[in-house]
C-alpha cells in the first residue's frame, strides 16, 4: 500500500511518517500517553514539500525541530530522510494543538511540558 503505481513511496504516506515522528517523540519524552493522558495533541494544519523520492524497502528516518510555541499550539518542522542520505527527501510542517481529551477544547500547555518541547527548538 506505501508504494505507488510509479513505483515510490505514495505521497499520502509522507504525512504518516510525520505524526509518526511527531507522535513518537512525545511518547519517549513523556508529554503524551495515548491512552491515559488527559490532554491530547490534535493536527490542525500540515503540509509537505518533496524534493526527492522516497522507495521502498529504504530505511525513513525524520528530524524534528519546533519552528514556534504558542500558548496550547505547537508548530513543528519535519524532515524525512532516505536510507543513509544527508538530504532531506521532504520538509514538512505540522501544527499540533493541545486539547482536552473529552472537551476537545484548547488548553495551554503547561510549564513542565514547555520546558521540554523547547528543548526542540531552533
Amino acid at each position: 500500500m506505501d508504494v505507488d503505481i510509479y513505483g515510490h513511496v505514495n505521497n499520502v504516506q509522507y504525512l504518516s511518517f510525520f505524526d509518526t515522528a511527531v507522535n513518537g517523540w512525545y511518547v519517549a519524552n513523556g508529554l503524551l500517553d495515548p491512552v491515559n493522558s488527559s490532554e491530547i495533541f490534535l493536527v490542525v494544519e500540515t503540509g509537505c514539500h518533496y524534493f526527492s523520492e522516497l522507495t521502498f524497502p529504504n530505511e525513513v528516518s525524520a528530524g524534528l525541530k519546533i519552528e514556534k510555541l504558542g500558548g496550547s499550539s505547537v508548530v513543528f518542522r519535519i524532515g524525512l530522510f532516505s536510507g543513509d542520505a544527508n538530504e532531506t527527501a521532504a520538509h514538512g510542517r505540522f501544527v499540533h494543538v493541545q486539547v482536552d481529551r473529552n472537551s476537545r477544547r484548547p488548553v495551554t500547555i503547561s510549564h513542565q511540558k514547555r520546558s521540554i518541547l523547547t528543548s526542540l527548538m531552533a
